[in-house]
C-alpha cells in the first residue's frame, strides 16, 4: 500500500485507479495460468493490502500462477498505469495552456527544442522560436504552453517563444499592476525577435499605467527585455479616440494630421517630411505594428502629398453637375481624400451618410473613377521616369569610376610641372606634357629623337 501511495503521488494518479489498474492485471495473469475462459475474480483490501483471488468461485493463491503469468500481470500493470499518467498530464496542462513553463533543453531535433518540463517533455518548434536565438542544452528556457495534443503514445505538448501572449504573460510576471489586473494591456502587436507594441490602461486614476509597465528607471521593463533577448518593446497609452491611439501607436513620429474613413477601415496621417522615414520604421515595421495594433490600415502622407491628393478630389467633384462646395467638404470629411478612395467606397455610402440621390451619388462615383484612371496613368508614367533617371545615374556613376580607375594615380599634375613644356602641346589642353633630354645616349635601346616630345594626358 506504501508502494501504491508513493506511485499515486509521483505520477499524479488517483489512488483507486492504481489500485484498479492491480486487480485487472492480477485478472490477466490468472487468466494467463487458467485459462481465458475462466471466471477470475481480484480484490485488493483497501486498508490492509490483502489480495484475495477466486477462480470459478474457488479461492486461489496469486503466489501459485508461476512466472508467465506474474509476467503478465507485470505488462498489463505498466500499461494501464502509462495510460492513467497520460490522462493526468493531458488533463494538468490543458488546465495550463496559455500559461508560462520553465524547462531545461534536453536536445534538438531537426530545428525543434525538445524541453524537458520533469513529468514529460515539450516541444518547441522552429516557427516558435525568436529569430536569432540559439539555446544549448542544458539551458533553462521560459516559454508558453500554446497547444496541448493527444499522440497515439504520448501526450504532445507545443511551446511558444514567438507569440503575442508570451509578453503579455511575461508583464503579469514582471508587473504586479497587470496580474492585479489594475493596469489592462488592451491591445499588443508584435514582430518576434524585432520590436512589440503594447497599448495599455489603467482602471484606477492614480496609477499610471505606462509608468508601471516601465519601472523605476526601466527596471521592470528591462527584465523582460533581456528575457526576449534585446527585442524593442513600445508602450502606449490607449485611448478610446481611434485618433489619438493612432497617434500614440506611430511614436516617437510627430503626426500632423489624422483623417479616418470609416467605410475602408482606413486611416491617412499627415507627417513632416523630417518625421516621414521615422514614422514608417525599418522596412516598415513602425507603421505596420501600429496598424496591427490599432485595427487600422494606416497610409502616411507628406503635406505635399496629402494637399495634392485633396486638390484633385476638389477639382474633380466641381466638374460634376450639381456638386455644390458643401458635399465636396463633407465628402473629405468622411474621410475620402483622393478620387481612388471615392471609387472604391461607392455610391452606397454617399447616399446613406450625405443624403445624395442615386443619379447623383453615381455620377460623383463614375466622375471620380474617370478621374482615377488618369491618376493611375500618371503614377506609373513617373515609375517608368524614375527607373529610366536612376538607371541613367547608376550608368553615370560606373562610367566615372571606371575614368577614374584609367587616370594615373587617379589625380591630376600640378600646373607647375607643365612649365618648360615644347610647342608640340596642341591647345594648351594637355595636363602634361614631359620633353625627352637631348643628350639621351642614341645607343640606347628604345632612344627618342630629342626632339619629340611625348604627352602624358
Amino acid at each position: 500500500m506504501r508502494i501504491v501511495d508513493s506511485i499515486s503521488r509521483d505520477k499524479n494518479i488517483d489512488k483507486e485507479s492504481v489500485l484498479v489498474d492491480l486487480e485487472l492485471a492480477m485478472v490477466s495473469a490468472i487468466r494467463k495460468a487458467y485459462g481465458q475462459e475462466r471466471d477470475a475474480q481480484v480484490q485488493i483490501d483497501r486498508l490492509s493490502g490483502m489480495i484475495s483471488a477466486t477462480v470459478d468461485g474457488q479461492a486461489v493463491s496469486m503466489a501459485d500462477l508461476g512466472r508467465i503469468a506474474a509476467q503478465t500481470a507485470k505488462q498489463v500493470m505498466i500499461q494501464k498505469i502509462r495510460e492513467a499518467e497520460r490522462g493526468s498530464i493531458l488533463e494538468e496542462y490543458n488546465e495550463r495552456k496559455g500559461t508560462i513553463i520553465t524547462g531545461a533543453v534536453s536536445r534538438t531535433e531537426g530545428g525543434t527544442l525538445v524541453v524537458n518540463l520533469g513529468r514529460t517533455e515539450g516541444f518547441l518548434p522552429r516557427s516558435q522560436q525568436i529569430p536569432g536565438e540559439a539555446h544549448q542544452p542544458g539551458e533553462r528556457v521560459r516559454a508558453l504552453i500554446l497547444d496541448v495534443k493527444e499522440a497515439p503514445h504520448a501526450v504532445k505538448i507545443i511551446l511558444s517563444r514567438a507569440h503575442p501572449d508570451f509578453i503579455r504573460r511575461l508583464f503579469e510576471l514582471e508587473v504586479p499592476e497587470v496580474a492585479e489586473r489594475v493596469i489592462e494591456i488592451r491591445a499588443l502587436a508584435r514582430e518576434a525577435g524585432y520590436r512589440t507594441k503594447v497599448a495599455v490602461t489603467s482602471i484606477d486614476t492614480k496609477v499610471d499605467a505606462v509608468g508601471a509597465c516601465v519601472g523605476v528607471r526601466g527596471s521592470r521593463i528591462k527584465n523582460i527585455v533581456e528575457e526576449l533577448g534585446g527585442e524593442k518593446i513600445d508602450i502606449v497609452r490607449w485611448n478610446e479616440s481611434s485618433q489619438i491611439l493612432i497617434t500614440n501607436a506611430l511614436k516617437p513620429a510627430e503626426i500632423q494630421d489624422t483623417s479616418l474613413c470609416f467605410e475602408l477601415g482606413r486611416a491617412t496621417v499627415v507627417v513632416p517630411e523630417d518625421q516621414l522615414s521615422l514614422a514608417i520604421g525599418k522596412r516598415g515595421q513602425n507603421v505596420r505594428l501600429a496598424a496591427r495594433l490599432t485595427g487600422w490600415d494606416i497610409d502616411i502622407l507628406t503635406p505635399k502629398e496629402y494637399n495634392k491628393g485633396l486638390d484633385r478630389l476638389a477639382t474633380t467633384l466641381r466638374t460634376v453637375e450639381g456638386v455644390e462646395e458643401m458635399i465636396a467638404e463633407k465628402i473629405t470629411l468622411l474621410g475620402l481624400i483622393t478620387v481612388m478612395d471615392v471609387e472604391e467606397v461607392g455610391a452606397a455610402p454617399l447616399m446613406k451618410e450625405l443624403s445624395l440621390t442615386q443619379e447623383m451619388a453615381d455620377r460623383i462615383v463614375a466622375r471620380c473613377a474617370e478621374e482615377a484612371k488618369r491618376v493611375q496613368g500618371e503614377i506609373e508614367v513617373e515609375k517608368v521616369e524614375k527607373a529610366a533617371a536612376e538607371t541613367a545615374k547608376a550608368k553615370a556613376a560606373a562610367e566615372g569610376a571606371t575614368e577614374q580607375a584609367a587616370s594615373p594615380g587617379g589625380e591630376d599634375i600640378p600646373a607647375d610641372a607643365a612649365s618648360g613644356l615644347g610647342e608640340g602641346i596642341e591647345g594648351g589642353t594637355a595636363t602634361a606634357a614631359v620633353e625627352v633630354g637631348a643628350d639621351a645616349p642614341a645607343e640606347m635601346p628604345g632612344a627618342v629623337d630629342p626632339e619629340r616630345v611625348v604627352e602624358a594626358t
